[in-house]
């Protein structure tokens, strides 16, 4: 797929189908992760790859029960390293910084998934201190993104987008 197809293709799909990835699939998108840009290369992230029923349950709790997160064959939480960025860039890398690498990793994780024929959606309503808990994160680092990936089981219309006015701004 050419890239801007992917970028077209890309939908925030919540009806996934139960069949499991590929192994491939799956470390073609954390090679594609590992690619993202980052501030001073410090890659001040960490990706949980779920696999565990009983996890994934756990997460659509804290998720305010969205329950088609226990419904997809991985979900995966990206995390800020926090101590990480401010070794380097101080409290700006511990509250921007990390949170921007989290968030970049994310959405190549999104657009890797789209390009294999996957679906994925994410997901920011979440209690962090419950997501934290789940996956063991220490102190120093906190949750961004909760990234289901599937197969869909919708192939929904694209919604309709901002006017560029309302958005770009020329100086």
């Amino acid at each position: 797929m050419e890239f801007f197809d992917t970028v077209k293709n890309r939908h925030s799909i919540r009806s996934f189908d139960e069949r499991a990835i590929e192994k491939e699939k799956i470390a073609k998108i954390i090679d594609t992760i590992m690619l993202a840009p980052s501030a001073g290369n410090l890659q001040a992230y960490k990706i949980h790859v779920v696999f565990t029923q009983e996890t994934k349950e756990q997460l659509q709790t804290a998720c305010m029960d969205q329950e088609f997160i226990s419904h997809v064959p991985v979900v995966m939480v990206f995390s800020a390293d926090k101590a990480a960025s401010s070794t380097r860039y101080g409290e700006r890398g511990e509250e921007l910084y990390s949170v921007q690498d989290a968030t970049i990793a994310a959405a190549y994780a999104q657009l890797a998934a789209t390009d294999l024929g996957l679906a994925n959606v994410w997901v920011g309503a979440f209690d962090p201190l419950e997501v934290s808990r789940i996956i063991n994160l220490p102190a120093d680092m906190v949750p961004v993104a909760v990234i289901p990936v599937g197969y869909a089981a919708e192939k929904p219309e694209r919604r309709t987008r901002k006017k560029l006015s309302e958005i770009v701004k020329e100086l």
